[in-house]
């Protein structure tokens, strides 16, 4: 088989499809390459683990538009660069400032060719503009890409390899996470189209839930098996995996995941057809404009801005759907209700329709200004974190 370096040139820019899927048995190579070459450049998505055999820093310049989960000690350090982007814009970004010359990604084979496994994502933007995949077989890796098989001479098999996705394990909701479902539940009506994200959050709201949903989301969580158990689920749509085996066995063959140019589309998502669409994101902080910040606090980077925006914008558009931000009223004794936020604004308040806590929750539509200042501080009973200067 062709090796790695054998398609490496100087002063490429390479990209690695994200998720939990990622070609973890190239990063060795890839680091050796780099260190070697000097003046490669990298681009990185969402990688769920700090992976020890990638080193961004071996890179001339190594940039990734989701700088949380693992690669935040890397952004920490400065030796990866953090570009504050929408998921939405990832495929014009490609094909612009930060197009990539070789795409490296784990694929997985089927009767009628090659597709892509735990993941999708920008992944077959990029291909569909042209760039070249250096692909290892994953024997392992679950089947549930829904588009056509990639074409055989836009791809180079370096590999067949038997890693299974990371896995991705999520501890059971608590009490707060508990208590804020129920109040988002509410507000699901039967048949329609529900985002979530990861995280103990999301697998309580599913939990929750009592009516069938489609579920419409960037992120495919656990939660889902559980709905589907329940007779709940009516459809599956997204376009990464995360979870353990258990998600991944019950994902192997069901055409689940798309590209983001369909996942995160504004008009297909806020169209009432089939169903109105429920947006439910969380947040790190929330200002008393309505304003939030998911990517980090003041000294942290905690995640990035992903689908979020597109989300939100989205529920705010769909005829009988919504926009709702959920967040903890406190989070280690500091209340989520702030006077300014720590960083920059990732979702405006205009694109916010419902703010929901364990205490319950605020529908800021048709609201002024004021209003939905009032609104806020009454749901947080007054306690607002005010930065000292």
């Amino acid at each position: 088989m062709v090796a790695l370096g054998d398609l490496v040139r100087p002063g490429m820019r390479i990209a690695i499809s994200d998720g939990a899927g990622g070609p973890r048995s190239l990063y060795p190579e890839l680091t050796r390459i780099a260190l070697q070459h000097r003046d490669l450049g990298l681009v990185l998505g969402w990688m769920p683990h700090d992976e020890p055999d990638l080193d961004p820093g071996a890179f001339a310049d190594a940039r990734t538009v989701m700088p949380g989960w693992g690669l935040r000690r890397h952004v920490a350090a400065g030796t990866l660069r953090s570009v504050p982007a929408r998921l939405s814009a990832m495929p014009a970004l490609l094909a612009g400032p930060l197009r990539p010359d070789l795409l490296l990604a784990t694929l997985v084979r089927t009767p009628d060719g090659l597709r892509f496994g735990a993941e999708v994502s920008w992944m077959r933007g990029a291909v569909d503009a042209g760039v070249p995949v250096a692909a290892v077989v994953s024997s392992t890796a679950p089947h549930c890409d829904a588009g056509p098989p990639l074409p055989p001479d836009a791809v180079t098999v370096l590999a067949e390899v038997d890693d299974a996705p990371r896995e991705v394990p999520t501890e059971a909701p608590g009490e707060v996470e508990t208590a804020i479902a129920a109040h988002v539940a509410r507000l699901v009506p039967e048949g329609a189209r529900v985002q979530v994200g990861p995280g103990r959050l999301g697998t309580a709201l599913l939990g929750a839930l009592r009516v069938p949903v489609r579920v419409d989301s960037g992120l495919l969580p656990e939660g889902v098996v559980d709905l589907d158990e329940r007779g709940l689920l009516v459809e599956a749509i997204a376009a990464y995996l995360v979870g353990t085996k258990r998600l991944y066995d019950w994902a192997d063959g069901r055409p689940l995941l798309r590209p983001v140019e369909y996942t995160h589309d504004p008009s297909r998502l806020c169209s009432d057809d089939p169903a109105p669409f429920i947006a439910c994101n969380t947040a790190i902080e929330i200002d008393v404009d309505g304003q939030v910040n998911v990517e980090g606090t003041a000294s942290a980077v905690v995640g990035g801005i992903g689908g979020h925006a597109d989300y939100a914008a989205a529920g705010t558009r769909s005829r009988g759907g919504l926009s709702v931000v959920a967040v903890a009223s406190e989070h280690r004794g500091r209340s989520t209700l702030v006077r300014t936020l720590s960083r920059p604004v990732t979702t405006a308040s205009h694109d916010v329709d419902v703010v929901v806590t364990e205490r319950g929750s605020v529908a800021l539509r048709g609201l002024d200004r004021a209003e939905r200042a009032a609104a806020l501080l009454e749901l947080w009973d007054g306690k607002v974190f005010e930065r000292s200067r």
